[in-house]
């Protein structure tokens, strides 16, 4: 059994799949569907995104200082595709997708009302990478949608069919095969 050695290149997947808002006062709010994102610090609770400079988004962010992500889920893959292929210069992405602005609740920019978890952010860092730009931001918000809570009042996120991405495709996230330390639980 033998190894191919390549290249260096972007094989971590799958990764979340997510569309980001942003706006300016006095403008048309916009969505970036971004891949590069991830939890980096649990205190306080901190998040990256990743921004090609030349990205409509990138200057709104880098102005405002805040965003919003959105989780996406089976209902809203067209609409996260979609907003990453088209620019904002051209398109008024709310719009043309059919999706609802969402007051957030500690930033100006707008979440996506149809989004399962908005999470709203302020920058607290930009990181200078070569193609893209990193956003360090801490989440000051969190709003979910309340058709994903149970009987007892507990956010199900397991039924939201949430997508992640995966070198060029988009796929559900599939079978649970176990919970946090199940290797290690004892058997009764």
């Amino acid at each position: 059994m033998g190894r191919e050695v390549w290249k260096p290149g972007n094989m971590l997947y799958p990764v979340p799949a997510v569309m980001v808002s942003c706006g300016r006062e006095g403008e048309k709010p916009n969505i970036i569907t971004l891949a590069w994102v991830g939890n980096v610090c649990s205190d306080p609770v901190m998040l990256t995104i990743s921004v090609r400079k030349n990205r409509y988004s990138y200057d709104i962010i880098k102005e405002t200082g805040e965003f919003v992500v959105n989780l996406t889920n089976r209902e809203l893959a067209r609409a996260c595709d979609w907003c990453g292929v088209k620019s904002g210069r051209d398109f008024d992405k709310y719009k043309e997708m059919g999706l609802t602005p969402s007051k957030s609740e500690t930033v100006k920019a707008p979440g996506i009302a149809e989004s399962p978890v908005s999470i709203e952010c302020k920058v607290k860092d930009i990181v200078e990478l070569g193609t893209h730009d990193m956003f360090v931001a801490e989440v000051t918000a969190v709003t979910v949608d309340d058709k994903y809570m149970d009987e007892s009042g507990k956010f199900d996120l397991d039924t939201a069919d949430l997508i992640a991405y995966s070198h060029g495709e988009y796929f559900t996230l599939g079978e649970k095969l176990g919970k946090f330390g199940f290797s290690v639980k004892k058997v009764k």
